[in-house]
């Protein structure tokens, strides 16, 4: 990473930002594109920021990332060794935000001389539930600002194209028994004991590697929380765990759900708790091969 780019990088790790605390971030990034990149226009929605050329090209690259990181845990400041920065956010992903930040100010003294016009989007709480994503709120209130014929994400890859994305569904799954007490578990039916037999079926799961457009998809299936039982001598009348399914682009939600559902067989109710569709990589997009011939 050039000088320039870790100074700014390590700049922003700075900044506290942790989901749903970036406005000091926000402030910062707006700020900046004020001061050196005025010819764009800067739109701030929140706590989200949205700056874009308007020279009325055909074509339109968005690039976006999110302001928020996890939580700090024993991070240290930012720190520069040679070429390297270690920090909260360096890689997830302040580095993609001194990114975004430079290519505005590129955009910005190139003017006239883009070949396309360039949305940058910083938006918030990405690393928290989905309902709290910034995105939710650009696309469904000002699609617009997100209108793009090819984005970007910076996310961090290692500097590989990761084309299209898997898509993620959460459900959570009740198993029903009958309480009574455990010195006489023949009056009762165990709810924990009958979920164990999902929790099987899950863990003997192979997950397989699907092929798309020729790129590999290593799906996965987990259970990601599992609650129940009421007492030390009690027959627990119900379990409730949570499994989270991550597919391949050649299928839909639907079809994830039916198969985690094949996998809950015996639980009283599946319910889906959030659902993100898979985006396939449409290699054959013009656009999309043209970014990936300049990366080979």
């Amino acid at each position: 990473m050039p000088p320039d780019l870790l100074a700014l990088t390590a700049d922003l790790i700075e900044i506290p930002s942790v989901s749903l605390n970036e406005t000091a971030i926000a402030d910062f990034v707006e700020a900046r594109l004020a001061q050196r990149a005025p010819s764009l226009e800067c739109i701030r929605i929140g706590d989200n920021v949205i700056a874009r050329t308007n020279a009325g090209h055909e074509r339109r690259l968005l690039v976006g990332g999110h302001l928020d990181t996890v939580p700090a845990d024993q991070n240290e400041n930012p720190r520069i060794e040679g070429d390297s920065l270690f920090g909260l956010g360096a890689a997830d992903m302040k580095g993609g935000l001194a990114v975004m930040l430079t290519l505005a100010e590129a955009a910005h003294a190139l003017g006239s001389r883009l070949r396309m016009d360039l949305t940058v989007v910083f938006y918030v709480a990405e690393e928290i539930t989905e309902e709290h994503n910034g995105l939710r709120v650009l696309f469904a209130e000002h699609p617009d600002l997100v209108a793009a014929d090819l984005a970007i994400l910076m996310e961090p890859t290692g500097a590989w194209v990761e084309a299209g994305c898997q898509g993620s569904l959460t459900v959570e799954a009740t198993f029903a028994g009958v309480r009574a007490h455990s010195a006489r578990p023949w009056m009762g039916d165990n709810a924990i004991h009958a979920a164990s037999q999902a929790l099987a079926r899950i863990a003997a799961h192979n997950s397989e590697s699907v092929s798309v457009d020729g790129l590999e998809y290593r799906e996965s299936i987990q259970v990601v929380h599992f609650e129940g039982g009421v007492a030390n001598n009690v027959v627990p009348d119900s379990a409730v765990m949570r499994v989270n399914r991550r597919f391949a682009p050649a299928y839909d939600t639907q079809t994830a759900l039916a198969q985690v559902s094949a996998l809950l067989e015996g639980a009283e109710s599946v319910v889906v708790l959030n659902d993100s569709p898979a985006a396939p990589p449409n290699l054959m997009n013009p656009l999309i091969a043209e970014f990936i011939g300049t990366n080979d």
